[in-house]
């Protein structure tokens, strides 16, 4: 190979150098920041085939939504006694440009700075509670106000804060039996008052219908007695009424339901005087005494 030819294939190589320096690729989940010299030049790429100078220089950034899993720390509660919280945080970079002279490109200067955050809230609101509070109450409850402290540094860093959710809260293994126990015993305490409660209220109910019970039957005898009563009256003036119209048919008849009384049974035994009154019907063929 000649000189000529040797040149060429050199020409060719450095030309395919220099253009292997000249462009980059931007994908869907990446964003890209081009230096020159130390200096911000462009940040706003899109995602495609990209044109640099070889002098330039490119850093990619993640694009995608990104979770900072926490491993758990322990918090000291109001009551002086220690919890492990475990949390977690999503967040993503929206102006990488802003980012880099943030944080110097380091994702992990963002992270630390978004955990010291939600490290002092976390640390604010758990001692704000007993740990019968923290355990009972809505995780959101306290979650809100970190996540709006979280988004005003995320949006000095030039990222977005998602979300950051508490996943677990325990108890130390020195606490968890005591604190448990006493959970157990006001749980039995607010059932036995709960059932005294009840107990004073069906005594209550039971006394009330005892007592109108009474009342009504009090009522209803009264009433019956004055009805009964009315009754007799009205029968005893009935007879009265039929006695003065016929008072021998009167007699005629209350012997004979005396006679049909006293005669019913065919072994019924009578030991009376003759001469009593109870035969004078008896006696008389005419039906007169």
């Amino acid at each position: 190979m000649n000189f000529k030819g040797i040149g060429s294939v050199l020409v060719l190589l450095v030309a395919a150098f220099v253009a292997s320096m000249s462009f980059f690729t931007v994908s869907e989940t990446e964003l890209a920041v081009k230096f020159r010299f130390g200096e911000i030049i462009k940040a706003d790429y899109e995602p495609g085939l990209q044109f640099k100078w070889p002098i330039d220089n490119v850093i990619k950034f993640e694009k995608r939504l990104m979770t900072v899993d926490r491993r758990p720390e322990r918090f000291l509660t109001g009551g002086t006694k220690y919890v492990l919280v475990d949390f977690f945080i999503k967040w993503r970079i929206v102006d990488v440009a802003h980012f880099y002279r943030s944080t110097g490109g380091s994702e992990v200067v963002a992270v630390t700075r978004l955990i010291s955050i939600i490290t002092d809230g976390l640390r604010k609101a758990v001692a704000e509670r007993s740990i019968q509070q923290l355990v009972s109450a809505e995780r959101s409850d306290f979650m809100d106000t970190m996540l709006i402290a979280t988004r005003i540094v995320a949006s000095e860093l030039g990222i977005t804060v998602a979300d950051v959710r508490v996943k677990r809260i325990d108890l130390p293994d020195e606490v968890s039996g005591s604190v448990f126990d006493r959970m157990r015993q006001e749980r039995v305490r607010i059932a036995k008052q709960l059932r005294a409660e009840g107990a004073q209220q069906s005594e209550e109910i039971m006394s009330k219908a005892d007592r109108e019970r009474t009342i009504l039957l009090a009522d209803a005898y009264k009433q019956s007695e004055i009805t009964r009563g009315e009754g007799d009256a009205t029968a005893a003036s009935i007879y009265a009424n039929a006695y003065s119209q016929d008072g021998e048919f009167y007699s005629f008849h209350r012997s004979l339901q005396a006679y049909r009384s006293a005669f019913r049974g065919h072994s019924d035994l009578l030991v009376i005087d003759p001469n009593s009154e109870f035969f004078d019907y008896l006696k008389s063929a005419s039906g007169k005494k």
